[in-house]
């Protein structure tokens, strides 16, 4: 889950104030988080005390397991655990063995797919800054003429489209924002605004599967299945972009049974305001990045070095400035560092063949143990962080079945875990809106159920069809 972002639209020197949902999604009870994280650590010391065989082991479970209970508890920001990873090794391993010392650690971390993602987080702050993000979801809006059925397919396609390219987050507090008039013209009681919120709340959490900068987890998944084949920009959309637009005419379709909306839509006056001309030269980088990564096969330019040179070109023309470095997204730049770590530090330790050993689970067919994994990540992201579950289960996924495919299947199922309002921030935002939290389960838990069939069965044989076994 990525934080929210700072909007910053239509001016080239003075970012804007954030753009905030109407309404804020009620507080939990303050005492359940540290409850649940103060059991998850007491179960982590007697397994690691008790349950573990050997020095290495038994150390490696303590130091990955208190900070998995962070980062699934969400108790601190989602950074401070790979701070704690990366410090603690060392102390607690290092004396051990050479390879858990602080310079072979960080090497863990060392993977190109961090500088796609840095990559994608530029582009990310220099749309919000020049107000490329806003003239979408305005165009959405506007491009329905005032029919509720298109403005509801707009409103998922736009913000699904936005989520692929920057956090969910964003995406759905810059609709929201363009939707603003249109939520608020809406008579009491309406079916309009619930499937508009529903719309925005299921696009931005589908979206981010069609890319491999859209979500957390399939960075992870880009990384772990390069160690049987490599996975280019290109490759993840050709399989990724297919399953997503259905998913989403699947949830277009439910949303559309659930609230019968009729009649015509009363729109915003239109803003004739163009796009700025730095506006239009942070569009053509833009462009120019995506068309690289979607070519990466012919020119054969890696899609992390045309991130850096996207990077170095927006900074270094000026369309983004020394402060704009503070807005990128560090936090979800250090997750994803620490679900690499963490899956090294149980690769090397022997704890995952440890936990695995006596389970049989080879006497299962190849399908039946995928679609375990990926129901699994399903449930759990729909309950906790979907890269924190995304860093517990793919070590434990490639040891049940060691194949490029089966991380991205993970991936995929946890992006299909948005059944709760608690599940990802675009659904609390919708929740915050006025959505009722049990509209998100009658949506979610169908689509949940559907992606994670339509994966199982036929996600193995797809994947073989683009060279990923």
């Amino acid at each position: 889950m990525s934080p929210p972002l700072a909007s910053m639209h239509d001016t080239e020197a003075t970012p804007s104030m954030p753009i905030k949902p109407l309404g804020a999604p009620a507080p939990r009870r303050s005492w359940l988080r540290p409850a649940l994280a103060g059991a998850g650590l007491v179960a982590v010391a007697l397994v690691a005390g008790f349950g573990v065989q050997g020095e290495v082991a038994s150390r490696a479970v303590l130091v990955a397991g208190v900070c998995l209970v962070l980062w699934l508890s969400e108790l601190v920001p989602p950074f401070v655990p790979t701070l704690l990873l990366l410090g603690a090794t060392p102390v607690v391993l290092g004396p051990l063995a050479p390879d858990y010392r602080l310079a072979s650690v960080l090497t863990w971390c060392a993977d190109p797919v961090l500088i796609l993602f840095l990559g994608g987080f530029t582009l990310e702050v220099a749309a919000m800054r020049h107000g490329l993000d806003s003239a979408v979801a305005r165009h959405v809006v506007r491009g329905s003429r005032g029919r509720p059925r298109l403005l509801l397919l707009l409103v998922m396609g736009g913000v699904a489209f936005l989520s692929m390219w920057m956090s969910n987050v964003a995406a759905a507090a810059m609709m929201l924002a363009a939707l603003r008039p249109v939520l608020l013209a809406a008579p009491p009681g309406a079916p309009l605004r619930p499937a508009l919120l529903a719309s925005v709340a299921l696009g931005a959490n589908l979206g981010g599967m069609a890319t491999p900068v859209g979500s957390g987890p399939n960075a992870l998944a880009v990384s772990a299945a390069s160690t049987f084949a490599p996975v280019t920009f290109a490759g993840w959309m050709a399989f990724a972009l297919p399953l997503t637009a259905l998913m989403l005419l699947l949830g277009f379709g439910l949303i559309l049974l659930r609230f019968r909306v009729a009649g015509p839509v009363s729109l915003p006056a239109p803003m004739t305001r163009a796009l700025s001309p730095s506006g239009r030269r942070v569009l053509a980088v833009s462009a120019a990045c995506v068309a690289a990564w979607l070519t990466e096969p012919l020119h054969g330019v890696p899609a992390p070095v045309v991130a850096l040179g996207a990077t170095a070109l927006l900074f270094g023309t000026g369309l983004l400035r020394r402060e704009d470095l503070g807005r990128l997204d560090w936090s979800t730049l250090l997750l994803i560092a620490g679900g690499l770590a963490l899956g090294k530090l149980l690769e090397h330790s022997g704890v995952v063949a440890h936990a695995l050993d006596g389970a049989r689970l080879e006497a299962l067919p190849r399908e039946a143990r995928l679609g375990v994994l990926v129901v699994v990540a399903a449930v759990l992201s729909a309950l906790m962080s979907n890269t924190g579950t995304a860093a517990l289960l793919l070590p434990l996924a490639l040891s049940v079945e060691p194949s490029a495919s089966t991380p991205i299947l993970v991936a995929m199922g946890c992006s299909f875990g948005i059944p709760f309002a608690i599940s990802t921030p675009p659904n609390a935002m919708a929740a915050g809106e006025g959505l009722d939290t049990t509209e998100l389960l009658r949506l979610g838990v169908p689509l949940m159920v559907a992606g994670c069939l339509l994966v199982s069965v036929t996600g193995p044989w797809v994947l073989r069809l683009f060279g990923l076994p």
